[in-house]
């Protein structure tokens, strides 16, 4: 049986993360990794079982490192802004910490791979099922649907982001987010949020 090697691994892993975000996953196969990575198709096989499984395994790899820095230092019984505040900044580290993992995590949560056993943020979700929770119970924030909440707290951040990542705006106009315009940003979601 032929030992693992920990950094041969890791390259096999950011590599498959980079086919994946720049070709998707109907353009990633074990072979063309192989061919990517400067190894033989063989040794993906000491690390995976198949595709399936690297897939997987990668996205719990990811998931653990976004869980990880997603809950630093939040509180899911913090006022709702605070707390609003913290996830926001969380997420916003990750995304600049990890581009790649974050473009295969969306990529993956809006797939069929989704639907893989085990597949999910159960931790993470739970904090935040709690955050939401909280804030419905002390009327901080309108009780709404979890799809409106979702997309009032969540898609405005997103799409700055986006913008940021992209260094550019709507009218291709160059942008790079600060800090005070996310925090205007925040400051009219918290609002809405509370209508």
């Amino acid at each position: 049986m032929r030992t693992r090697d920990t950094k041969k691994e890791a390259i096999i892993r950011e590599k498959a993360l980079e086919m994946i975000v720049r070709e998707g996953f109907d353009g990633f196969s074990m072979q063309k990794l192989a061919r990517e990575a400067h190894v033989s198709p063989a040794t993906l096989y000491i690390y995976y079982v198949n595709r399936e499984d690297m897939l997987d395994q990668l996205y719990h790899d990811v998931v653990k490192t976004f869980t990880a820095i997603g809950l630093q230092d939040f509180d899911a019984d913090a006022p709702f802004a605070e707390g609003l505040w913290r996830q926001w900044k969380n997420r916003l580290q990750f995304i600049e910490q990890y581009p790649y993992q974050y473009e295969f995590m969306d990529q993956f949560r809006n797939s069929p791979l989704i639907h893989n056993k085990g597949a999910e943020l159960s931790e993470f979700k739970e904090n935040m099922r709690a955050f939401v929770k909280n804030a419905f119970d002390r009327g901080e924030i309108s009780r709404m649907e979890p799809e409106l909440y979702w997309s009032l707290a969540y898609g405005p951040f997103h799409t700055l982001v986006k913008f940021h990542l992209n260094e550019k705006n709507m009218m291709g106009k160059p942008f790079k987010l600060t800090e005070e315009t996310l925090k205007i940003l925040h400051t009219k979601v918290v609002a809405a949020l509370r209508a």
